[in-house]
């Protein structure tokens, strides 16, 4: 079993920057790789980035590229999500997510563990 925390979610004017965190726990962290999904209110959760077991690979919506990084320190089995130029849009409950096996990453049902969630508001 892992348990999955996230935290850093807050309210943020639009340009501005938050850093999401995952503090997983339970399993060693380095044997899964890691996505961060979002769900805004009435909308199904969506993909927004992932990144591979050793932090080599990473991938992301296009709606998030060249705005949010995932990054990942494995001795701190913590996962990050650096968001950058936020976005009204970009406000959602956060939730980050692990998965032992390969899948296809943009899928929820692909992710074995899930945190609760961060809520996210950016204001115009």
């Amino acid at each position: 079993q892992v348990q999955l925390v996230e935290s850093g979610g807050d309210l943020v004017q639009a340009g501005g920057s938050l850093r999401l965190s995952c503090a997983a726990s339970g399993r060693t962290f380095s044997n899964y790789a890691m996505g961060w999904f979002r769900q805004a209110p009435g909308k199904e959760r969506t993909f927004v980035a992932q990144i591979s077991r050793s932090g080599g690979t990473s991938n992301y919506a296009d709606s998030v590229k060249g705005r949010f990084a995932i990054s990942r320190d494995n001795a701190k089995n913590t996962v990050y999500l650096q968001m950058n130029s936020l976005k009204p849009e970009d406000t959602a409950v956060y939730y980050c997510a692990a998965v032992v096996r390969g899948g296809l990453i943009y899928r929820t049902d692909t992710y074995d563990w899930w945190g609760q969630g961060t809520q996210v508001t950016v204001s115009s």
